[in-house]
């Protein structure tokens, strides 16, 4: 920074493709900083380095940063600037601030610049920290795989019609889309270059008469290549990307993304070239899933759900041995073992979190040889995990009794229990949103003063990313509420409220839901959802006399529907334990018995 008169210089958590997990080569924030999660910014001047992070992340950063000189900016705390104020603060006069471009999104990159500008400063695209990384990873180039129609339930050439409908009518001659999964959607081709999420590095430009995937083509087989030529596909290579792209926008009009689009994209289009600013017509189109993506996530639902309930099974014998030689490492292993029994399993969608005790507070938790906890026969562990199958992308959440609880535990694992029934048992008008129908979630947390600093929900990919737009579950939204989409039939949505106590314990309890219709009347259509998530709920866990008649209802009619779906693939003394832990729970014969914990 100094040889090249850089005052500032950022450095966000980001690949040229705004991939939420950037592949090893793009981590160059982690490199720097050490702070391994997977949301956060770093700007470092010559005598002050920053991050910035979202509540998911407040104790892990506090605990990696640590010692590093490094201060921790928590973002949506009282008092705490923005990344671009602070850049405007810490930049002097006529100074130069500096960030690759390829990691910058066009929207980050004007309040960047703006800040800049009102130090009558400069901006400078460079990589910087490549130049500093010894040893960076190199570019993965892992081989394309396709997927066929009996999956993806859409050819590609009629998904490209379906999209060139939409630049028509807001008339645009040219769409450049950068972002992985819409390109691995619109393509039905998958890959293995990002962790977890089956995508590959490409960009794709579609015109009104020719398609380009510039891709790694080292990747793409010969029969993936014939195939794509069929449906009018050329193949340019990725790195001639930025060069080529002058010459296919001059003077066209162009559909873009600011939000995905990095900064290096805009300054690369050609002479003349004007920007439609709009969100990529693929983000919607592959968020509401067809009939066959449908059945085949159905497909991959049950898979994961007799892996993972047999790991519960699994783990309560261990309780019985005192949890001997079990640490919170060791337990996801074996969870990951027992995915890799599934049929048609490809990888974790995402890195499992495995949190005992105060480990479990910390949202985004990952155990590490530093940090790895011996399970004890005493409150509880908090597993969120995924699986990526061929048929579809699975989540979720599991809070485990290990030994003996407070009331209070019980009463704040009964509350976030509450809210997630009471969100998954929602019927509502079409025309809501997530933020509409958050409340559900957060009310019996909220009643009791409690609240969880993240999204009840987020949208989930079919064989993409754990993590898509633009549906979600959230009381407040972000800018133009993309984040906050119009709930559609065939949408894919996690539900997943918790309660974390800093130090002493985490709960989260989550499930996936299918948007789908339900009657239609005088009022209007009714939508509801089906829990697509069907492994049993850890009944040691409740208070029952904090459950009203319709969660018991709620929660028995839940799993019935896990027994039903689960049996099958059970035997022995496993489905005996099935039996029990899906067992319906009777007010009535609860009273009659006397039972101390039932009103």
């Amino acid at each position: 920074m100094e040889e090249k008169g850089i005052a500032v210089c950022v450095v966000p958590t980001a690949d040229p493709h705004e991939s939420e997990y950037p592949g090893a080569h793009f981590e160059a924030r982690k490199y720097l900083s050490g702070f391994t999660g997977s949301a956060g910014t770093l700007a470092v001047s010559g005598d002050w380095a920053g991050l910035w992070t979202d509540a998911r992340y407040f104790l892990q950063a506090e605990a990696q940063l640590s010692g590093s000189g490094i201060t921790l900016y928590k973002i949506g705390e009282k008092q705490v600037p923005e990344l671009a104020q602070e850049i405007r603060e810490r930049l002097p006069e006529g100074g130069v601030l500096a960030y690759d471009g390829r990691t910058v999104n066009r929207r980050l990159g004007e309040r960047l610049r703006e800040a800049a500008g009102q130090k009558n400063g400069s901006v400078l695209l460079t990589d910087l920290p490549g130049q500093i990384w010894k040893h960076r990873p190199p570019l993965s180039a892992e081989p394309v795989f396709e997927m066929p129609l009996s999956l993806s339930g859409e050819a590609r050439a009629d998904k490209i019609s379906r999209i060139r409908e939409v630049m028509e009518r807001e008339g645009a001659q040219i769409h450049v889309v950068t972002t992985l999964d819409d390109i691995a959607w619109i393509m039905n081709l998958r890959g293995h270059d990002v962790p977890c999420n089956p995508v590959f590095f490409s960009y794709l430009v579609i015109g009104l008469d020719q398609i380009r995937l510039f891709v790694q083509k080292q990747a793409v087989s010969a029969a993936i290549r014939e195939s794509l030529e069929e449906d009018g596909v050329i193949l340019e290579a990725y790195e001639d990307f930025y060069g080529v792209l002058p010459e296919l926008t001059a003077g066209k009009t162009v559909y873009l993304d600011s939000r995905k689009a990095n900064e290096q994209v805009f300054g690369c289009l050609g002479q003349g070239a004007e920007v439609i600013d709009r969100p990529n017509p693929s983000e919607l189109m592959k968020a509401v899933k067809n009939e066959t993506e449908i059945a085949n996530i159905r497909l991959a639902h049950r898979k994961d759900a007799a892996a993972v309930t047999r790991f519960l099974y699994w783990l309560k014998k261990q309780r019985e041995r005192g949890f001997a030689g079990v640490t919170e490492l060791s337990a996801g292993e074996k969870l990951e073992a027992f995915r890799r029994e599934q049929e048609h399993y490809l990888e974790p969608s995402f890195e499992t979190i495995c949190a005992c005790g105060a480990n479990g507070a910390i949202v985004h938790y990952t155990a590490s040889e530093e940090t790895n906890t011996a399970l004890r026969p005493e409150g509880f562990l908090l597993v969120d995990s995924g699986g990526q199958y061929m048929e579809g992308t699975t989540d979720i959440t599991r809070t485990i009794v290990l030994g003996p609880l407070t009331a209070v535990q019980k009463k704040h694992f009964t509350a976030v229990l509450k809210g997630m029934l009471a969100l998954g048992n929602a019927r509502f008008l079409y025309g809501c949103r997530g933020v509409n129908l958050d409340y559900l979630a957060r009310e019996p947390l909220w009643a009791m003063g409690l609240d969880y600093r993240h999204g009840t929900g987020h949208g989930v990919g079919h064989l993409l990313n754990v993590h898509e737009s633009p549906n979600s579950f959230r009381w407040k939204c972000g800018a133009g509420g993309a984040d906050s989409a119009v709930l559609e039939p065939g949408m894919v949505t996690s539900d997943e409220p918790g309660v974390y106590l800093a130090g002493q314990y985490g709960i989260r309890t989550e499930n996936l839901l299918l948007c789908r219709k339900a009657e239609e009347n005088e009022y209007g259509q009714f939508l509801e959802f089906e829990f697509l998530t069907l492994v049993p709920i850890d009944l040691e866990g409740i208070d029952w006399t904090e459950m009203e008649e319709k969660d018991i209802e709620r929660l028995n009619r839940y799993h019935q529907k896990v027994y039903e779906t689960l049996a099958p693939c059970f035997s022995g003394e496993e489905l005996a334990w099935l039996a029990e832990a899906t067992k319906p729970f009777c007010p009535e014969k609860e009273k009659r018995d006397g039972r101390e914990n039932y009103r």
